[in-house]
Parts: C-alpha cells; sequence; structure tokens
C-alpha cells in the first residue's frame, strides 16, 4: 500500500486547517488500514463533496484508487492533493510510483526528484527514483539511486523487493558481457 510518507510528523506540524483536514480523514484511514479500499473511497468522495480543498483527502482517495487498481484516477487524485498540498511528500512518491506504472517514465522521475529534492535522502523518495530510472532503461542511475534506498535500512519486503531487482540487473549486465559481440568477424578466417 502506497501510504508511506502520508502522515504528518507530528500534529504540532499542522495549522488549524490542516488539523481538520487530517482529523477529517480518520475514518477513510482505518478503512484504509482494514485494506477496505472501496468503502474508503466512498468515505473520501463524501468528504471531498463537502470540503473539496481537503488534500489529505485526495491524497487518501489516490492511494485507495491505487489499490483497486484504478491507476489514471489515482495519478490524477495524487495530483489534486499536489495542487492542494504541494509538499505533501507522500503524494509526491506515490505520483512518481503511479506515473512509472502507467508508463509515462519522464514525469515519474521529474515527480520523484522532486521528492528527493524537498527531502534529501529520503527512503522512500529514493525509491521511487531509482525505480523510475529502472524504468526508463538507465540502469547505472537506477542502481545508484536503489543502492541508496537500501543504506536507508527499509523495510523487509521492499528491500527483499530492491535486492531482487539488483541482482537481475547484475545477472543482465553478466551475460551481456558474457555473449556481446564484439565486431570483429573471426569466423571468416
Amino acid at each position: 500500500m502506497i501510504m508511506s510518507a502520508s502522515e504528518p510528523r507530528t500534529q504540532e506540524h499542522l495549522d488549524a486547517s490542516e488539523a481538520a483536514f487530517w482529523d477529517a480523514t480518520e475514518e477513510a484511514r482505518e478503512l484504509l488500514h482494514e485494506e477496505r479500499f472501496k468503502e474508503a473511497l466512498l468515505e473520501l468522495r463524501a468528504l471531498l463533496k463537502e470540503s473539496p480543498e481537503n488534500g489529505y483527502a485526495f491524497f487518501f482517495a489516490g492511494t485507495a484508487l491505487y489499490e483497486i487498481g484504478e491507476l489514471e484516477a489515482a495519478r490524477d487524485a495524487y495530483r489534486a492533493c499536489l495542487a492542494k498540498m504541494p509538499r505533501h511528500l507522500g503524494a509526491r512518491v506515490a505520483s512518481s510510483h503511479t506515473l512509472r506504472q502507467i508508463g509515462q517514465h519522464r514525469e515519474a522521475l521529474k515527480e520523484g526528484l522532486a521528492a528527493l529534492s524537498q527531502a534529501p535522502g529520503d527512503g522512500d523518495a529514493l525509491h521511487a527514483v531509482g525505480l523510475a530510472y529502472h524504468a526508463k532503461g538507465d540502469m547505472v542511475s537506477a542502481r545508484r539511486y536503489l543502492d541508496a534506498y537500501l543504506e536507508t535500512k527499509p523495510e523487509l519486503e521492499p528491500a527483499l523487493e530492491v535486492r531482487t531487482l539488483l541482482a537481475t540487473m547484475t545477472a543482465v549486465d553478466d551475460f551481456r558481457d558474457k555473449h556481446a559481440v564484439d565486431g570483429d568477424d573471426d569466423d571468416d578466417a
């Protein structure tokens, strides 16, 4: 579930309207945590009808939409969140992953790099950038960012996924090196 970096650091970091927006999403957040994505989406749509300025509601709607496979709608919800809350790191990272998955690799990289410039060294942002570079075919950059991600000591499951991807990249590189055509045509001799 793409909910990392979504929670405010502390309630003290929110102004009164942001705190009210955050609090208004409590029921939907609980539904998301219980993996009741469609119910959460219904709750969030109702909330957005009464409070269309609630960036958190757009973020969590993006999360619910992502989880049910509505990637274009999730992308749009993350964009709406970022229009309301341009510094929402979770929305920027989630947007990067979603854009990558729908094949918009350049935009995914742009969002990932924006997240990384906003929070240098952030593991979720490093992960998003590494995967975006991988999707674009830039394996050198992908490896650099994915290795940096692993240095942040991520949770077990995503760390294993990244280690598997890096091992696969290494195996492909080794295969290419072993079977490279050097341009000389020695068979004619």
